[in-house]
């Protein structure tokens, strides 16, 4: 394996990631963890199942940071995760001085990688991610768009009673309560759901979207999602490493496009091997765009927020 990708938090969804990226074989796996002995484990448990699965990747487990010297891609799971009644931005004070952290140890040893941000709140810690690493803001990109836009597919096929094959869906904006679920360019087959279904079942699709992970967080009561985040994180991933060029929903830095400027969130971009290559700008409709621009308002008063905390 040529490329080398190092997950820093080894809980659900470190270790998930590592296993779905080992999956598809796009490189070699280092897994970082503060707690001796855990990402240990996990590896050697990962690698066994090797034989069996027939993928033929190196997993490593890791409490030193050296192992993870001269990454291609690093993914930061690390942080705490929510609990009932906990909203994403609660998470902030506590899980910035941890991204900081872990990204202050990690990048001088990777100076090209390329950052993909997990932890929450993913737009702020996009933040901190840039501001201790340095790194050109195409080389940081969040996790969040491609996992709403699959809760929001899984919605419109089960409504629809279709295959999840057939869905597509463009969720925008911060990820949290003000997400921007696009029905317009969310479509079954290429015919826009706004043709399919009625405005009430549209509406309530998205106002599932929005709290897709607050309902899970609620129904396990002590922890979050972690298969999806993975498995959308491992998309991620593969567009990267495999320079698929794909267009998908990511946390990018934006300079301009839909009226904000200066802060990481939810856009449409181009995703290959130079990470972020380019933020596709839709023509939005005012609603769209005022709706996407208040979220980018409740991103921004997280951002202002990190002015206050030490990390």
């Amino acid at each position: 394996m040529d490329k080398k990708i190092t997950i820093i938090g080894a809980g659900h969804v470190g270790a998930t990631t590592a296993l779905r990226i080992a999956e598809k074989q796009l490189g070699n796996v280092v897994l970082v963890d503060i707690v001796e002995g855990m990402p240990q484990g996990k590896a050697l448990d990962l690698t066994e199942a090797t034989p069996i699965e027939a993928y033929d990747v190196k997993i490593t487990g890791t409490n030193d940071y050296q192992d993870t010297a001269n990454s291609d891609v690093i993914i930061i799971t690390a942080g705490i995760a929510r609990k009932p009644g906990m909203s994403r931005d609660d998470l902030i004070a506590t899980n910035a001085k941890i991204v900081g952290d872990v990204t202050r140890k990690a990048t001088p040893l990777s100076p090209n990688a390329i950052l993909v941000v997990v932890s929450n709140p993913m737009d702020a810690m996009c933040h901190v991610a840039h501001n201790i690493s340095g790194f050109p803001t195409n080389r940081i990109v969040g996790m969040a768009g491609v996992l709403d836009a699959a809760r929001m597919q899984t919605f419109m096929a089960e409504a629809l009673n279709v295959s999840v094959e057939n869905t597509h869906a463009f969720v925008l904006g911060g990820h949290g309560d003000t997400m921007v679920p696009l029905p317009r360019f969310s479509t079954i087959a290429g015919i826009p759901i706004i043709e399919l279904l009625s405005t009430d079942k549209i509406d309530a699709i998205i106002e599932r979207t929005r709290k897709g992970g607050a309902e899970i967080v609620n129904l396990l009561k002590t922890g979050s999602a972690y298969y999806a985040p993975a498995s959308a994180t491992t998309k991620m991933v593969e567009a990267i490493v495999r320079d698929k060029k794909h267009i998908l929903p990511c946390a990018a830095y934006v300079t301009g496009q839909y009226g904000m400027k200066d802060l990481f969130i939810g856009v449409p971009v181009k995703l290959g091997k130079n990470g972020i290559e380019e933020v596709i700008e839709l023509k939005l409709t005012e609603k769209e765009l005022k709706d996407l621009q208040i979220s980018g308002d409740a991103v921004q008063q997280l951002v202002d927020l990190l002015a206050t905390i030490e990390y």
